[in-house]
């Protein structure tokens, strides 16, 4: 149980920074916020998804063989999990002003489509990674069913990146967003079917606790920049309310140095 309660905090936390930096990016020019973009990816593609993936994963074992993870279809499913959610948030972004003419909806559901798929891919491409003394076949039935998963989970995640201004909306889509990635992983999960050869030699590679442990420290470093960067950065309504704030007091500066009776300044 603590398995999926921390895979499932970890999908929360990351969903919760990377909106928040999809939140600033909306209200950036677009060359910082360009910047405020690669950061969410990171938060939601490399913590949210990729990680609580990994993390989920130490649940996975198999009686008869020990289980080894070979690193390059790892590391090659991290990057496709970020350049997913980069792709996706870009696809539905609206700095770009070519993409004015199309409506909000389609450039949702394109996004949600690339993103959706890239993401189910990363999670299969991280399941390749696994070296068992048998063979690892995944039903179509799940495979299908977490697809689908992924595709809506994509698209809810991109529409709710663009309503989150205020944040308590940020904090229940970060909750939302973190039950749709931790559906994709357990439904995925479910469909893996196993058959063990004894011939085999011990599988080569990685455990996933000498995986976890520098993942986990990367995705630490990962969150803390752009949260030190949102406690950092000026909130640009702040600026217009204190901006207002300095105009009303000039005008009531200017009220009491006038003469009461002629009206002029004293």
């Amino acid at each position: 149980m603590w398995v999926f309660l921390l895979s499932y905090a970890t999908a929360v936390m990351g969903s919760f920074v990377g909106l928040s930096c999809v939140r600033r990016s909306l209200e950036e020019p677009w060359r910082s916020g360009n910047w405020w973009l690669l950061m969410a990816s990171l938060s939601i593609g490399g913590v949210g998804i990729w990680l609580m993936h990994f993390i989920g994963m130490m649940g996975f074992s198999v009686p008869g063989t020990t289980i080894r993870y070979e690193l390059a279809p790892t590391v090659f499913s991290v990057v496709l999990a970020v350049v997913a959610t980069l792709v996706g948030l870009r696809i539905a972004d609206v700095h770009d002003v070519s993409k004015h003419r199309i409506p909000e909806s389609v450039r949702l559901l394109i996004g949600g489509l690339l993103m959706g798929a890239a993401v189910s891919m990363m999670h299969y491409s991280g399941m390749y990674a696994i070296r068992i003394r048998g063979a690892i076949e995944h039903e179509t039935g799940y495979v299908i069913a977490s697809v689908i998963i992924g595709v809506v989970a994509s698209t809810a995640a991109l529409a709710l990146a663009r309503r989150t201004r205020r944040l308590e909306i940020r904090v229940v889509a970060a909750f939302v967003m973190g039950c749709a990635v931790v559906a994709l992983h357990y439904t995925g999960m479910a469909g893996v079917r196993v058959t063990l050869d004894p011939s085999l030699p011990a599988p080569e590679g990685m455990t996933v606790m000498s995986l976890l442990f520098p993942a986990f420290v990367l995705g630490i470093i990962v969150l803390a920049v752009p949260i030190t960067a949102l406690l950092l950065a000026s909130d640009p309504e702040d600026a217009v309310r204190d901006a207002r704030l300095g105009q009303w007091a000039s005008e009531a500066e200017r009220q009491v140095d006038r003469d009461p009776v002629t009206g002029s300044h004293m």
